[in-house]
């Protein structure tokens, strides 16, 4: 053959050599796969054909592709059957819904000629359906990996860094997944809720598998647990940091009891549970557990114990130090303060000496400890200490500050806003509790959103008028923290509060950038530092 029809001939087997590759190179990743395998075992009801190949998978209908699978997934405010017919016009081949055919066609105006071209996939919770068809689809990734699950009101976040740095140290190559950020291998990448979506959560897995990793430290929510976003996830180690009434709203808990149990749940998924015996919900988070049980705390019964706790202070960096008895004996010295920060370390104690890190090495790793925004030095001087964290509501603010106030500092100085367009209440609340804890507040600006910030500065003050507090008002946050630097006198522990990892101000619906390590770098390039209490240059030299 010659000429235009030999060219024609070879374009058309170049094409399927290329689609043939493509075909393999997909089975060869886990990217395609029999409706029947992705379903085995799972109640539901499937109309149409149940061998049909899948090639993708998404739960975005903007993202459907020709032969992909689309879960409708009902949600607070939109229920994903409103964009089916679309997915159909895309060629979506499989749609996952809680609807069956008739109601679709009451419901959503959808016709018997456009069901009759896609197989239909009926379940009573397609949230738990998509997290159990997401981790086949890119081959049950969790099970190849040690999945360490943290669950609590508090200490999550910090827990998760602790164990991710001993593992490190220790040659395991160890994912993250959490409320700061996404680690897997070769990318960071911020963090958009603590606990992904389930079909997002099983594609990390995978993407960190690709990448070398053999372990991942993920923060689990309870909205998380709630939502199904861990379906299908293989936890080898649940850890409970400890439990208080938190995230009970219209679109979170109805109740504490209901924020409780879906914490609880985590412990009928893990292998090994993890419990801080000193929390006063421990005994009901192990109870009826379906995992092997390990304690940690300050009781004599904790498998990982501490005792002879003390505070120490040294150069603008405050920390604690303790002794580990139990299961392990060592001097523990956490460069972090607080009696949580004892319980935090010895969550990650436990985690790390279950997977086979001695104990000099955690002892090491605890020395030098840090979490972005969490209880974060900023070393600036010597004789006053200056903290970033994320303490962003009245119970984790009162926290913090009883923590501090057992350094006996000449005074504690808080510097915080509230968020806008959230409840008043959280304002007051902060307010208050800053007023009590702190001898003096400075009252700024977090994220205003769509509100004036000066309204918001004025709900915290009605909190903060309920104590004798002594206080200043900056909208401003840069010039806030400038007054709190410049304004600060030996002795002195200034926490900034509520921005913690942040590194934006969301105002009127744009983030602007905005992080208090470079605001604090900014105003020490701008000011004459001999004038700053006790100056040093070892955190921006």
């Amino acid at each position: 053959m010659t000429g235009r029809w030999s060219s024609r001939v070879q374009n058309m087997i170049d094409c399927t050599v290329r689609t043939g590759a493509r075909s393999l190179y997909r089975k060869r990743k886990g990217f395609m796969m029999r409706l029947s395998e992705l379903t085995e075992g799972i109640n539901v009801k499937i109309e149409g054909n149940q061998d049909i190949q899948i090639n993708d998978i998404t739960n975005d209908s903007r993202q459907v592709t020709t032969g992909s699978l689309y879960f409708a997934i009902p949600g607070a405010k939109v229920d994903g059957a409103k964009f089916i017919a679309g997915a159909i016009n895309d060629g979506v081949s499989v749609v996952v819904t809680e609807h069956g055919r008739e109601d679709l066609k009451k419901e959503f105006g959808l016709t018997d000629e456009e069901l009759d071209r896609i197989t239909l996939v009926i379940t009573d919770n397609a949230r738990y359906v998509m997290g159990v068809m997401s981790s086949r689809f890119y081959g049950e990734p969790s099970k190849k990996l040690t999945v360490i699950g943290i669950t609590g009101t508090k200490g999550k976040t910090t827990t998760s860094y602790m164990i991710r740095d001993m593992l490190m140290k220790a040659g395991h190559k160890t994912g993250l997944v959490g409320t700061i950020e996404v680690i897997d291998g070769k990318n960071v990448i911020p963090a958009e809720n603590t606990t992904p979506e389930s079909i997002k959560l099983h594609k990390i897995f995978k993407d960190m598998l690709e990448n070398g990793l053999d372990s991942v430290v993920m923060e689990v929510s309870s909205q998380g647990l709630k939502l199904n976003r861990v379906a299908g996830v293989d936890f080898d180690y649940g850890l409970f940091t400890n439990l208080s009434p938190d995230h009970i709203g219209p679109d979170e808990h109805d109740s504490y009891e209901e924020y409780r149990d879906c914490k609880k749940m985590l412990f009928s998924m893990a292998k090994k549970g993890i419990f801080n015996i000193d929390d006063p919900e421990s005994d009901y988070m192990m109870k009826d557990s379906t995992c092997e049980v390990l304690t940690f705390g300050e009781k004599d019964d904790a498998i990982y114990k501490a005792s002879s706790i003390e505070n120490y202070s040294e150069k603008g960096t405050l920390g604690i130090r303790y002794k580990l008895s139990g299961k392990l004996s060592a001097d523990i010295l956490v460069d972090l303060p607080g009696e949580f920060s004892v319980h935090n370390s010895l969550a990650a104690i436990a985690v790390a000496d279950r997977m086979g890190v001695p104990i000099d090495k955690i002892a090491e790793i605890l020395k030098s400890i840090k979490v972005r925004g969490r209880v974060e030095m900023i070393p600036i001087s010597d004789e006053f200490t200056l903290m970033i964290d994320y303490a962003h509501n009245d119970m984790s603010l009162k926290s913090l500050l009883i923590a501090i106030r057992e350094y006996n500092p000449k005074r504690i100085v808080t510097l915080f806003g509230c968020g806008g367009n959230r409840s008043k209440e959280r304002r007051y609340g902060m307010g208050e509790v800053s007023g009590e804890y702190s001898d003096f507040t400075i009252i700024t600006s977090d994220n205003p959103r769509y509100e004036d910030p000066q309204a918001i500065i004025d709900d915290i003050k009605v909190g903060i008028g309920k104590t004798n507090g002594e206080y200043v008002e900056i909208i401003d946050r840069k010039e806030a923290i400038r007054y709190a630097i410049m304004n600060a006198e030996a002795g002195d522990i200034i926490i900034l509060a509520g921005k913690g990892h942040e590194d934006y101000q969301e105002i009127c619906g744009v983030k602007h950038h905005m992080d208090e390590r470079d605001l604090i770098r900014e105003i020490l390039e701008e000011e004459d530092v001999t004038k700053i209490c006790g100056y040093n240059n070892r955190h921006f030299a």
